[in-house]
Formats: structure tokens, sequence, C-alpha cells
């Protein structure tokens, strides 16, 4: 990486006369929570920096506010009444005397009035100036600023007329398929990709309406489809000397719902040549703003290497710890030093790639069920400590996972002399960290990290769609003998969970009922020996005990001796035995409730949210599957759907309403009547 954009090389002149201008700072506020919360307090004690965390009600005990010298409250556990209220982040500046406000990612780091906002108060604000946060937080205003500054971008329309007609009317130009985005926010929000023309104008509306509810702002861009492409990133640094840099690439290719799993540096699919052109255009588009500190310029590249200007994220991306094991950086320490005025510490020559480096995302996420996102109690987390493997998170055992916020609990990042390594490392310290308590998409990341064309740096934005739509870590499944042999040895080595069932000793004998998802399991358990014999429908299996310690069992089973993990809470069992995630109830004692083994009549929330559309009223005759009420939390749209037909008996919930977990929203009759009336 030899190409210079700019001088690079220390001035003292300009050094001096940008610390005045930027002025020296001693306490850093932490606009954000969790993990990026944590990894900014953890550089700024090492450089010598007071800290101070803001928190909402729910965060009280957080590690991010335990971990700070100084935190305040900033309002209720909702985003929109504390961590997202620009005068209460200011009033908490002010109170400790925070002469500096981090916004880590997501919330208000990309909000210009929150940069704004800072200057105003007389708080250095870490990250841009305001005008290029505003440029690049809009993909029509940013693409016209990137076409002018020759930066290679997709053919398409961001025209200021945005009437249906026209954009109607521009996509034909364009032609089939296109996208339709969102001008303003991200996170795949407001973003359709419209294959046929007939779809057009019914995904304009939609991709409109989602836009305005999730950004206040409903102004659309049009874009050709590039299908199956190459999503690679470049970070780009810039002080306010004037020197800009790039320090590589990242590949993102490897998306669900236009959210990134998967990030690695170098990209495979990249080489020399390739980088030089996409670090320069990178360079260009900074300096087309005027931009200081930290940015990460995305393109889009098809097979062919042609490139095409995706967005510019103007903050830390979750993401750069992957950039930081390749280049040997701490990339908060430079934030920090370039906020003081200071120059870059490396010019681009000094810039070099050690090995490689990749990350996955540990979601509180359901992956059978459509990747639905998870709240409950976190009742055990681990991680590995070892040689090549890093691990970003902001949670501890007692967490509670809440729907108010957005649902990624960890990063593992593994690095390694190679991609092999790498990766190699990185599933192996997926495989024993421990979370449970909430259901994760642990199984999911192993099976992608394993998958021969990941392996193999074949991977585009096509990857999970291609391979994973009927994949069997994305499918609900019936539990395998193994893991209800665990749980029937679960609950017999715990008389204390069934002591009215046999009191204060086990019978040698004992049958179990267990429900999970609404299926039903009769499982058998008899000790005999050291040993016991496990007999239900899937089979018949023995299980040797070798010890049972605090979420932790080990077990001989087919003269394999292996452990696995679990936690019993009310009368739930939290299950990690290598196969997957399970809540396994005991319903043994339960008495059989009516309808049980029929189709539900009963739609409930998912989690606790906010009601954001009923698509039925009282009296409707629905057909299985129908969606009939549409809920939102953890930053996403729910679609409530009916099991079986039949017809509303009572619509208990209306929209904006907030709700609970497992709230009974609409009560459907039986089927017969409504097919018999059909």
């Amino acid at each position: 990486m030899t190409d210079m954009q700019n001088s690079g090389s220390p001035n003292s002149n300009a050094h001096n006369n940008n610390a005045q201008k930027h002025g020296a700072f001693n306490k850093i506020l932490i606009a954000n929570r969790g993990e990026i919360a944590l990894r900014v307090i953890r550089t700024a004690r090492q450089m010598g920096y007071r800290t101070v965390a803001v928190y909402s009600e729910a965060d009280r005990d957080a590690p991010h506010v335990l971990a700070a010298d100084q935190a305040v409250c900033v309002g209720p556990a909702g985003v929109a009444e504390s961590y997202l209220v620009i005068d209460n982040i200011i009033t908490a500046a002010k109170k400790t005397q925070a002469d500096a406000i981090h916004p880590g990612y997501g919330f208000l780091s990309e909000n210009p009035a929150f940069a704004r906002a800072c200057e105003e108060a007389g708080i250095r604000f870490i990250g841009p100036h305001a005008s290029a946060i505003e440029l690049m937080g809009s993909k029509r205003l940013s693409k016209v600023a990137m076409l002018q500054a020759g930066v290679p971008c997709i053919p398409g329309y961001q025209g200021e007329i945005q009437t249906d007609e026209v954009l109607i009317e521009k996509a034909h130009e364009v032609g089939f398929p296109i996208m339709v985005k969102a001008s303003a926010g991200g996170g795949g929000r407001g973003m359709r990709l419209v294959k046929d023309q007939s779809e057009l104008a019914a995904q304009i509306k939609t991709a409109r309406s989602e836009a305005q509810n999730a950004f206040g702002n409903g102004e659309l861009i049009l874009e050709r489809a590039v299908l199956a492409p190459r999503h690679i990133e470049i970070q780009i640094f810039a002080d306010s000397a004037g020197n800009t840099i790039y320090l590589g690439e990242r590949d993102c290719s490897i998306q669900r719902r236009h959210q990134k799993v998967v990030e690695e540096a170098p990209s495979p699919f990249v080489d020399e040549a390739l980088r030089k052109r996409m670090g320069k255009a990178a360079v260009s588009a900074a300096k087309a703003c005027h931009y200081e500190g930290a940015g990460t310029v995305e393109f889009l590249v098809d097979q062919d290497k042609n490139f095409y200007f995706l967005e510019m994220n103007t903050r830390l991306q979750v993401e750069h710890p992957v950039t930081e094991l390749v280049i040997g950086q701490d990339l908060v320490e430079w934030q920090l030093r370039v906020a003081a005025g200071e120059v870059l510490p490396l010019t681009q020559d000094d810039v070099s790639l050690n090995g490689h480096a990749i990350e996955v995302r540990l979601y509180a996420e359901d992956p059978r069920q459509n990747f639905m996102p998870q709240t409950g109690n976190i009742l055990l987390w681990q991680y590995p400590d070892r040689e090549g493997i890093r691990v970003d998170h902001g949670i501890h055992t007692g967490d509670t996972v809440s729907a108010h916020y957005d649902p990624m609990l960890a990063k593992v990042i593994a690095h390694g002399p190679d991609r092999e390594t790498a990766a190699r490392r990185l599933a192996s310290a997926i495989e024993d960290v421990q979370l449970v308590g909430v259901n994760t998409n642990k199984r999911f990341l192993l099976s992608v990290l394993r998958h021969p064309a990941f392996i193999g740096g074949q991977a585009t934005t096509a990857f999970i769609e291609q391979y994973f739509t009927a994949h069997e870590s994305t499918q609900e499944k019936a539990l395998s003998l193994g893991t209800l042999a665990r749980a029937a040895l679960i609950y017999y080595q715990h008389p204390l969970m069934n002591q009215h069932a046999w009191g204060s000793a086990a019978k040698q004998t004992y049958h179990f009922n267990f429900k999970i998802n609404e299926l039903a399991y009769a499982v058998q358990i008899n000790k005999q020996g050291q040993g016991y014999v496990i007999v239900c429908e899937q089979g018949k299996t023995e299980l040797t005990l070798i010890s049972n310690t605090a979420n932790r069992c080990v077990v001989i089973e087919n003269d394999i001796r292996h452990a696995f993990y679990y936690a019993l809470h009310r009368q739930v069992l939290f299950l990690d035995d290598g196969s997957g995630h399970y809540q396994i109830e005991n319903i043994t004692q339960q008495p059989a409730k009516a309808g049980e083994n029929g189709a539900s009549t009963e739609v409930n929330a998912v989690m606790d949210g906010m009601i954001v559309d009923v698509l039925v009223e009282e009296g409707d005759t629905v057909e299985a599957g129908q969606i009939i009420v549409v809920m939102e939390a953890m930053k996403m749209e729910h679609q409530l759907k009916t099991k079986a037909k039949g017809r509303v008996e009572h619509v208990r919930t209306a929209v904006g309403q907030q709700v609970k977990s497992k709230q009974q929203l609409v009560t459907i009759s039986r089927n017969d009547k409504a097919q018999s009336d059909a």
C-alpha cells in the first residue's frame, strides 16, 4: 500500500495550529451502551482520560456503567427517551464536566444535529464535522457528491423530484432489476429489490412508508441492481491537517437482510491492484466532504472487479476490530488523537497488512424461527481466552436481554497468519462460547464458517439466500435422541425441580413430558448402576454421568466423553448440547390445556415491543399463515401469522400499543365453523 494521497508527513506547525483549534480534553463521555461503550472506555483509560457513561433505567447495572469513572442516567428504557435525546446527553456532559463526547456507533453517531449540539456547547465531538455527517447521511446527496468527485457510482436516479410518477419513469430508464432505497438511514430499512416492473409501484409505496417511519424522511433513490456482488468497504482516516489515508479493506459480503454477518480483512477477492484503486476512490470520497476522523467507504464489486460507491459511514464501524488486528493499530486511539488535533500516526507508505482477521456477530436471535430476535435472561456467559481470539462484548451473567436495544450481544474475532488459520480459530472459539438462557445464532455462525463456499473465499451477498434458505441450522426440527436424553438426565438430577413428584429421593425410573416450540415429547429415564437408560420415540440410548456441577455436565455417550452446558430457570431447561440451543419446558405435572393438540387459537406477542399494524377485525375469517399483526421490536418489524384457518373472535391490541412478550393479541375460533361456512 504505497499510494500516498497527501503529504502524510508530520508538520509541526500544522500540528500546533490544529491542537489549538481543537483543544485538549480530559474527560470523555461515551454516548452509547454495550460493547462499543466498553471498547471506548478501555482505550480512553489506557490513554489517561477519565470517562463518563450514560445509561437508561434498563441499563442501570450494565457493564459499561460499572466500568466508567462516572455515570449518568439519561432517561427510561426506550431509546427515544434516553440514548437518542440530545439534550439529555449534553446535560450529562455538562453535569460531569466532560469536555469531549465519543458517539460510538448507532444511536446519535451519524446525527449532524448531535455533532452541532456538541460544538455549540463547547464540547469536542469525536468524529467528523456535522456537514460531512449530513452529506453522507443522505444517499441521494452523497451520490451526487461522489459523481462530482469522480468516484464510480451505480447508474440510477438520485434527483430531487420524488413523485411516484417520476420514480416509475426513471426506474424504467435505469432498467430492471432495480433497487429502491431510502435516502436516509441504513440497516436495510426502506430498501427493496424490484425484479419486475409490475411490483414497482407497490414497492415504492412500502419503501417510502418504512423510510418515513424509521428515519422521518421518505426520500428515495433508485439504483440498477448489481446481483450477487461482493460488499467491500475501505477504512479511511483523516486528520485536521488534511492528511487522508486508507487502511486496507474489509469483505462484508455475507449478509442477511442487508445486515452483516461475517466480516474479514483482507478480502479473499481483492488483489493489490484493486485495493489501490478502491483506496484512491475512498480517499477521494473523504476529501470531497473535507472529512476528519474515522470513516468507512462502502462499495459493491462485481465479478469483473468493477466497483461502485454504495455509501459512507461517518463513524467507527462495528467490524473495526478486523482492521485493527491486521494493521496492528488501535483505531479508537487514532480517533482520540485526531480529535485532539494530532496528525495521523502513519503515512500511507507505513500501512501494511499482517495476516488475516475474521469477525462474526453473536446475536440474540433464533435462526430456526426466521431469525426472530430473542429476549430473556443470560443465565450463563463465558468465552475462550486464548491466542488469536478477541471477544468484544458488553454483557455478563445475570443480564437481561431486552426488546429495547439491538440484539447483538458480542463480537468474536480471530486473527492468524493466514485466512485458513483465522477461520479455523474462529470456528473453534465459537464452539467454546457459552451463552445460555437466550437463543442465539451460534450454530448458524458455525455452519457459515464451515461452509465450502466460505472456506473457498467465494461468498457473495447472495451467500445466505443461496445456501441457507433451507439449511438445517435455519430450520425447526424435532429434538434428537441425544438432546432429549441430556434433558432427562438434568431434570432427573435436580429433584428439587419436581419434589412434588417424588419427594426427597428420585425413583429409579421416571417418565417426563417435555415441550419445546409447541411440540411435546415423552421420555423415560431409568437408572441402572452408574448409568442411565433413556427411551423415547426417537430411540434408546445410555449415558454415564461423570460430573454435574454449576451449569456444566460431563457424560459418556457411545463411548465418547464430552461436556455440555445448561441452566435451569423457572421449570425451563436452557440447554446447549452441541447440536443447538434449546428451551425445554418440563410439563410432566401440568394439566393438559384445552385445544393443546389442535391448532393454536391465540396469536401472542413474540417479545416486548410496539404494535405498528393490525390487519384484521373481529368477525374476519383468516387463513392459515395469514399475517394479522405487525409489531416492532429490536429495531425490526415482525409479522405475526395465524397457525390455522378460523374466525377472529377478539382483537385485544391496537396500533401504537406497547405489549409484553407472550401477551395475547388476537384470539381465533376453532376452524370447524369457519370451514363449514366457507
